[in-house]
């Protein structure tokens, strides 16, 4: 395991982040902490962790609050978020998801589960290599891949990173259509379970911010961006 890889633990419960934190040094990460949804923002900025495990219940500013918040924090916009949750799935999903994040994993956390997807989360950090790609312009849409911006009409746009990375692999190849196996796994990457209407959240989102024109729906195939 990479020391380079830093983890933010955000969780307003000490034997929950003890127990994180234990088993994640173990297994040679670098790791954080922070007990409120304030003091996670402040730790992101100077720790800039390649992921964050963020709590969703917690006083002053709860985890969905807090990773919208993050979102919108230039220089934190391309860190993985995955919130931890003891509520309803379906609203841990969708609201997450509403909210920029790109997993959740549900209370209670064995140590072994979560191990492996934290390992998943971080190998599909490069899901989309946009590094890979110059800037894309298509539709009068120009993806600026170093500002890790879209720009439509002369206005700036910043995505959360799976919308970005969402976009980027729509744009890349227009009028291609992508089919949702395709999608879920360069996304997503292969080891994480990915249900059809988190795709679908993604591109209803992506649709609000540049328009419902750009996204074409293949029935019962998949994507394509139309220029």
């Amino acid at each position: 395991m990479s020391s380079e890889q830093r983890i933010l633990l955000v969780d307003d419960d000490p034997d929950i982040l003890t127990l994180l934190e234990y088993n994640l040094k173990k297994k040679g990460y670098k790791v954080d902490t922070a007990t409120n949804g304030v003091e996670g923002v402040e730790k992101a900025k100077s720790f800039l962790p390649h992921l964050i495990l963020l709590d969703v219940m917690m006083p002053e500013m709860d985890g969905i609050e807090t990773c919208e918040k993050i979102r919108s924090t230039p220089g934190l916009e391309g860190i993985t978020i995955a919130l931890l949750t003891a509520l309803n799935e379906d609203y841990a999903e969708i609201t997450g998801f509403n909210a920029g994040a790109d997993d959740f994993i549900n209370k209670p956390i064995k140590p072994h589960v979560l191990l492996s997807r934290v390992k998943a989360l971080l190998r599909r950090n490069a899901g989309v290599q946009i590094n890979n790609f110059e800037n894309i312009e298509a539709g009068g849409i120009l993806i600026d891949k170093e500002r890790y911006l879209v720009v439509q009409n002369n206005i700036e746009i910043s995505l959360p990173k799976k919308e970005f990375e969402l976009l980027t692999l729509l744009m890349s190849k227009p009028n291609k259509v992508f089919t949702r196996d395709v999608i879920m796994n360069t996304i997503w990457g292969e080891d994480v379970i990915v249900g059809d209407r988190t795709i679908d959240v993604h591109i209803r989102k992506l649709r609000e911010k540049i328009g419902d024109d750009f996204i074409i729906t293949i029935k019962g195939v998949g994507y394509k961006f139309s220029s």
